[in-house]
């Protein structure tokens, strides 16, 4: 080859090598890093003070897209807010400034004049999330080493709404990080994190010889490529389902001067969560002021004895098997004695002969004994554990407990006979709700969850798929049990009825036990579950109230607000009449 050839083509293989590392270059700061410049950018061109790289979390808000679409609502964000800060040298006469901020901020004059007296070169802040106004009066002061700046923060602009499902951003060992909710469960998503460690690009090593002109062009090295990445968190949590819930559980409470309460509503279809409320709950901007115990989400963190609504699990175990069908009878001698125990009715009557579908709409504590001892202990435990009771769904959320049925490993009759009708064992409201979904959707228990998908800056989606857990009834006895929670609404709860829909449901009003042993008199906890229109079931509600005063039965506390979040629901779905 010609010595001018060669060079020609040695000049070109540089060329070509320098023009790969440019793009390379404009690669990693146009898409790579994107985010982290953007964020870096603001931060300098608006005198922020701090840069936060953090995913959005949105709400379904499908009445806000104005068709069948569905909009996103945010409920998190990253947002600056204004601060207050002081060169302490730079101040002049330090008690006048510290007395003006004070009447400004209303903050601490003393505490304002230590700071100032100081007298150090380092900034201090003084304030942070000042508002509008003060930030305008400080401006106008004019005063010499006093002035405004910005920092970036976690925002919730729904505020409450959903707080116990979101959580928020806090501060741990390690510095800042998602606490509590969905922030915490998926704070790598969030931050970036997992996107980076499993989708990074792959770093590039050119020849030895091009380090240098790598370097230069990459500002050290390719691994820019695994810089932050955040992904925004869409939940399937329905905004305006969630706002109605929330504020039917504030009336509830409040009526009944109640401790605290949940109100949960699921597809039975994929097990997707379309709303969960909790109270007490906090304001996830200011955290701070409320207790640790505001943070829980009660719906996944906290068990309790279910009572009467129980009871449909114990007939779906006993119609599934073929002990009973709806018409059985059995002779209700109003009180049992087992194993020296006494179990009676909740209204201490005999009622004679009467059916399956009886029992369930006088929620008698013999009926559902009598179908537990012909089932038998194994075959009863079984239909507990494959309706999911006593055990984690799996849900996406952080802090989730198993449950409590352990006494059904005892062998004990009286333990089996008192868990027929929901006493001595102890569930999630997930774990319950879960349990109807199966019942309504044709024996199907579905893994819960609450994200629908997680959106990544490069585009790409991981959306989240039904999935079923078991089949713990068959679509036959569903359908049986589900005429049966149809009557016990039409013949018992006359406050949950919506004309022109089968409507089905069980309340359940349970003992709290006592951390003595035994139970608590005179307290109790109220719930109901239901689901509409029974023939296709949309949706499934759960509704619990912890501590009601003045009220004895949850069929007469809870109903209404069962009827009100039906006939919301089926009017926001436009669901047709079905009688």
């Amino acid at each position: 080859m010609k010595p001018d050839a060669f060079r020609n083509q040695v000049i070109l293989a540089l060329v070509l090598v320098v023009a790969g590392l440019i793009a390379w270059r404009l690669f990693i700061l146009s898409y790579v890093r994107h985010t982290v410049y953007s964020k870096t950018a603001q931060a300098q061109n608006e005198n922020i003070a701090n840069v936060l790289i953090r995913g959005n979390i949105y709400l379904q808000d499908p009445k806000a897209a104005g068709s069948s679409d569905t909009a996103n609502y945010t409920v998190a964000t990253d947002k600056k807010f204004p601060l207050v800060y002081a060169v302490p040298e730079l101040v002049a006469d330090p008690a006048a400034a510290a007395h003006q901020l004070h009447t400004i901020l209303n903050i601490d004059e003393q505490s304002v004049l230590a700071t100032l007296a100081t007298k150090t070169p380092t900034t201090k802040i003084i304030a942070s999330k000042i508002s509008t106004d003060a930030v305008k009066e400080i401006g106008d002061l004019n005063m010499k080493g006093i002035g405004i700046r910005y920092e970036m923060d976690r925002y919730y602009p729904a505020g409450i709404l959903a707080a116990n499902v979101l959580g928020f951003f806090g501060f741990d060992d390690q510095g800042r990080s998602g606490q509590y909710g969905v922030e915490a469960y998926f704070d790598n998503e969030l931050s970036g994190a997992a996107d980076t460690s499993s989708r990074s690009l792959p770093a590039v090593k050119p020849a030895n010889l091009l380090d240098s002109l790598k370097n230069f062009f990459s500002s050290g090295s390719v691994r820019e490529a695994s810089a932050p990445r955040p992904a925004d968190i869409i939940l399937t949590i329905d905004r305006n389902i969630q706002s109605f819930a929330e504020a039917k559980l504030d009336e509830v409470l409040k009526k009944w001067s109640a401790s605290g309460g949940t109100i949960i509503v699921q597809d039975p279809q994929t097990g997707k969560i379309l709303a969960m409320a909790d109270r007490p709950s906090f304001d996830p901007n200011s955290y701070s002021i409320s207790s640790a115990g505001s943070y829980l989400n009660r719906s996944v963190e906290e068990v309790f004895e279910p009572g009467s609504s129980f009871k449909p699990i114990t007939m779906a175990a006993g119609l599934d098997t073929g002990k009973v069908t709806p018409d059985t009878t059995y002779t209700d001698p109003g009180t049992i004695n087992i194993a020296g125990y006494q179990i009676h009715n909740f209204d201490q009557q005999a009622h004679g002969t009467v059916s399956m579908t009886t029992v369930l709409e006088k929620s008698l504590n013999t009926g559902a004994a009598f179908v537990e001892n012909l089932l038998g202990q194994d075959t009863f435990l079984n239909y507990v554990i494959n309706f999911g009771l006593g055990q984690k769904t799996g849900i996406d959320l952080p802090g989730e407990v198993n449950g409590d049925v352990s006494n059904l490993y005892s062998g004990r009759q009286i333990n089996f006979v008192t868990a027929s009708f929901g006493q001595g064992i102890a569930v999630t409201p997930l774990q319950l709700i879960n349990a109807y979904s199966a019942i309504a959707n044709g024996g199907k228990l579905m893994k819960p969850y609450v994200v629908d998908h997680i959106s990544y800056e490069d585009g790409h989606s991981d959306t989240t798929q039904p999935e079923v857990v078991s089949i713990p009834i068959t679509p036959k006895t569903s359908q049986k049990l589900r005429s049966m929670l149809v009557s016990v609404v039409d013949h018992g709860f006359d406050k949950a009825r919506i004309t022109g829909y089968d409507v089905a449901g069980k309340t359940g009003t349970a003992q709290i036990p006592s951390s003595g042993g035994g139970y608590e008199e005179g307290t109790f906890i109220h719930d109901f579950l239901g689901f509409a229109p029974a023939s296709d079931p949309k949706f499934v509600v759960l509704i619990k109230m912890d501590r009601p005063k003045g009220i004895t039965f949850a069929a007469d506390s809870l109903s209404p607000v069962f009827r009100d979040v039906a006939q919301y629901i089926i009017n926001y779905y436009n669901i047709p009449p079905t009688r």
